[in-house]
C-alpha cells in the first residue's frame, strides 16, 4: 500500500480517474437498489451518477494529453487514508438511510482528496482541473448532506415514508404476528392439556417448554423456506424466519413460564389471565398494523383462543 505523498502527478490523475468511475458506480448501483421503493433518493443518485462520470471523462481527456493512452491501475485500496468499503452486493438490501449516509461520506473523502491532491501538482493544467473538480465535489457534499431534507420537503417524503411504512409490514410485523399467534393459540392445547391431566406444575412447565421451542423452531424455518423475497418484497428470508421463530416461542413461554409457580391453582390461574393478554395484544397488533376493525379482530383472536383453551382443558380432564 502506498502514502499519498509518494504519488506522482500522473499516478495522482490515474487515482482519480479511478475515484470518479468507482463512485460512479456506486451511485448507479444505490439507485437501482432504491428505485422500485424510493424513487426519489433513486432519481437524485443517479444524476450524481452522471456528473461523476462527466468528471471522469474531462480527467481522461487530459490525461491523454498529459500522459498518453495507458493508464496506471492504482485503486483507493491501494493508497493509505482511503476508506475500505465492501461492494455493494454483500451489503443489499440497502437502507436508505444508510445509503444516504454513506453517499455523504463518498463524497467528502473525494473533495479531501482534491483538496491535498491539488497543492501536490506543479503542471498548471492538471491543476486547474483538480481545482475544478473539487469545488464540484464540494457542491456535491453539500447535495449529500441537504439530500434527506430535501427529499422530506417534497411530496415524495410522503410517498417514501409510506413504503417504509409497507416494507416494515412485510418484513417484520406480518412474520411477527404470524408466529405470535401460532406460539399463543397452538400451545394452549398441549399445556393445558398437561396441565389439568397431571396437576403437576413442574411436568407443565416442561410441556409447555417443549411445545413453544419446537413450534418457535418450526415456524421459524417454515417462514424462512417459504419465499426468498425477491419477488414479495418481503426481505431477507433469514431475518423473517429469525422474527417469526422467536415470536411464535415468545407466544408460548408466556402462559407457560406460570407454571414456574409450585402451586398447581395459582399457576394456572396467573397462565389463564397471562393467555388473556396475549390474545388482547394480537388483536391489538391487527388492529394496529394490519388495518383490521379491533372488535373484528378481538372476536377473531379471542374465539379461536378460546376455542384452543377449552380443548385442552377438555382433552386433559378426561
Amino acid at each position: 500500500m502506498r502514502s499519498f505523498s509518494s504519488l506522482s502527478e500522473r499516478e495522482l490523475l490515474a487515482l482519480a480517474i479511478a475515484l470518479e468511475e468507482e463512485d460512479a458506480r456506486i451511485f448507479s448501483d444505490f439507485a437501482e437498489a432504491l428505485l422500485a421503493d424510493y424513487p426519489a433518493t433513486a432519481a437524485t443518485l443517479d444524476q450524481m451518477r452522471a456528473e461523476e462520470d462527466g468528471h471522469r471523462h474531462r480527467l481522461l481527456e487530459l490525461y491523454r494529453q498529459k500522459f498518453g493512452d495507458h493508464i496506471p491501475l492504482i485503486r483507493r485500496q491501494d493508497v493509505k487514508g482511503f476508506v475500505q468499503r465492501k461492494p455493494i452486493w454483500l451489503v443489499r438490501p440497502l437502507g436508505v438511510e444508510a445509503v444516504r449516509k454513506e453517499t455523504e461520506l463518498i463524497e467528502l473523502e473525494t473533495l479531501r482528496f482534491y483538496e491535498r491532491a491539488i497543492p501536490r501538482v506543479t503542471d498548471a493544467g492538471i491543476r486547474q482541473l483538480l481545482g475544478d473538480l473539487a469545488e464540484e465535489e464540494r457542491k456535491h457534499s453539500r447535495k449529500a448532506e441537504e439530500l434527506e431534507a430535501a427529499h422530506k420537503s417534497t411530496g415524495a417524503a410522503e410517498d417514501e415514508a409510506a413504503t417504509s411504512k409497507r416494507l416494515f409490514l412485510l418484513q417484520v410485523v406480518q412474520p411477527g404476528l404470524a408466529g405470535l399467534m401460532d406460539g399463543s393459540v397452538s400451545t394452549l392445547a398441549p399445556l393445558f392439556a398437561a396441565a389439568f391431566a397431571t396437576r403437576d406444575t413442574h411436568d407443565t412447565f416442561l410441556v409447555g417448554l417443549a411445545a413453544s421451542l419446537g413450534a418457535g423452531i418450526s415456524m421459524g424455518f417454515a417462514e424462512a423456506l417459504s419465499d426468498d423475497g425477491s419477488l414479495t418484497g418481503r426481505g431477507r428470508p433469514l431475518a423473517r424466519g429469525i422474527v417469526c421463530g422467536m415470536m411464535t416461542a415468545l407466544g408460548g413461554l408466556g402462559h407457560t413460564l406460570p407454571y414456574l409457580i409450585p402451586f398447581f391453582y395459582p399457576a394456572t390461574a396467573v397462565a389463564v389471565a397471562v393467555v388473556l393478554v396475549e390474545l388482547v395484544v394480537i388483536a391489538w397488533v391487527r388492529h394496529k398494523f394490519m388495518d383490521t376493525p379491533l372488535t373484528s379482530a378481538m372476536w377473531q383472536v379471542v374465539i379461536g383462543g378460546v376455542l384452543v383453551f377449552l380443548t385442552g382443558i377438555v382433552i386433559g380432564s378426561s
